[in-house]
Order: structure tokens, then C-alpha cells, then sequence
């Protein structure tokens, strides 16, 4: 083998060394793509500022949510107040609140409830929540009703307020 042939065979070597390189280098770089976090709270740490407020679309319509209200509306014991058979002024599910109707208003008189109580010892997240559960109250036909007090049948109710649990 000629000296040449040696040289040229060496700088072929170190080419595919550097390509295999710069592979496993972008290979590297592309996969810490996958590891993009949003550093921004994802749950509420505040009131709903309107009913304008751009976060009330991920409570509101939202099947989870309004499902993890009315399961907190039992835990908290406001059933106990505002659930069936209660009489017509503590009866939420009528739609006619006093208060207002609008998320905010809602969320507003729950969380000034009793005097501010439930907006101190509530968390936020439950708050909106438990508001979003409140205002689909009207939709909801004796059959989903009897469905979710069935699937509640098990989780832990608060006969009255005494707090968080």
C-alpha cells in the first residue's frame, strides 16, 4: 500500500468520524426540544378579573372541571345548603341568582360568601371550579342529577361548612 493510499484511506476515516460526530452532536441538540416546560403557573392563583377573563374558557364547558366543582360543592358541605330539595332561595340549579350570573359574579359571591370565609380557606383552583360547577347547575336534567349524586355516593360530604378538609 502506498503512502497515499494510506493518507487518503486516514482522511476518509476522519471524515466519517467528523460526520458521525456532527450527528450524534444534532441528534443531541434535537432531542432537548422535548424537554421545553412552560414556566408559568398553570392553575389560577387569582379571582377571574371579568367575564371577559380568558381562563374562565378552560373551567367553563369543561367536562373535568365542572365535574371536580360539584365534587368539591359535596366535600365543602354546600350541598348541605344548596343541594336537592332545598327551598327556593338557597336553590342554585334554578339559574336566578342574586348575586349575578356571570362567572366572575358567581365566583365573586362565593368566595365573599359567609362572610370571606370560603375565599380564604379555598383554594383558588377549587374556587373556579366550584364556580364552574355552580353555573352549568341549570343545565343539568333530573337524570345527571341522579348520575352524579350516584357517582358522589362515595366521596366524602361535608354535612356543613367547617372548613377545608
Amino acid at each position: 500500500m502506498s503512502t497515499d493510499e494510506s493518507t487518503g484511506m486516514a482522511k476518509d476515516r476522519r471524515r466519517r468520524l467528523m460526520c458521525r460526530r456532527a450527528l450524534l452532536i444534532a441528534a443531541a441538540l434535537s432531542g432537548c426540544s422535548g424537554e421545553a416546560r412552560t414556566v408559568a403557573p398553570t392553575v389560577p392563583q387569582t379571582p377571574p378579573r371579568s367575564d371577559g377573563d380568558a381562563r374562565i374558557g378552560a373551567y367553563q364547558g369543561n367536562a373535568y372541571q365542572i365535574a371536580q366543582g360539584g365534587r368539591y360543592f359535596g366535600w365543602y358541605g354546600c350541598s348541605a345548603c344548596h343541594g336537592e330539595g332545598i327551598d327556593p332561595v338557597r336553590n342554585l340549579a334554578d339559574g336566578r341568582w342574586r348575586h349575578g350570573a356571570g362567572f366572575a359574579a358567581v365566583y365573586r359571591a362565593i368566595a365573599m360568601g359567609h362572610g370571606g370565609r370560603f375565599g380564604r380557606t379555598i383554594p383558588p383552583e377549587q374556587l373556579w371550579q366550584i364556580t364552574a360547577y355552580i353555573r352549568d347547575l341549570p343545565t343539568h336534567t333530573p337524570e345527571k342529577r341522579r348520575r352524579s349524586a350516584a357517582d358522589q355516593s362515595a366521596e366524602p360530604q361535608g354535612a356543613v361548612w367547617r372548613g377545608p378538609l
